[in-house]
């Protein structure tokens, strides 16, 4: 997992590759359910890069791309939204892994 040091940095994985965007805080208790699962996910999925993106750190991006609930992924490739698994809901490893599917 991939996590930006600034804003410049989060940019060039938007505008380059195909890249999962999980959208995160630390004190999401929904997010901590997910995360150990995630270096599974990614393994599962190797043609993805995973981005974490912290949504206290980054709210404008988060507003921009109407994140209102987290953890919340956003799968771009070069530039162009490919999907979205948004809402407040928890997510489980199924959940997450049928959407990539659905994408490929």
């Amino acid at each position: 997992m991939i996590v930006p040091k600034n804003l410049e940095e989060l940019a060039t994985y938007v505008e380059k590759g195909k890249n999962v965007f999980f959208f995160t805080a630390d004190w999401c208790g929904d997010c901590r359910y997910i995360k150990p699962q995630l270096p599974e996910i990614e393994a599962d999925f190797p043609e993805f890069q995973f981005v974490e993106v912290d949504r206290d750190a980054y709210m404008d991006v988060a507003v921009e791309w109407n994140i209102f609930g987290i953890p919340s992924l956003v799968v771009i490739e070069d530039g162009k939204e490919l999907g979205r698994l948004v809402n407040k809901d928890r997510k489980t490893k199924a959940e997450i892994e049928s959407f990539l599917s659905s994408l490929n």
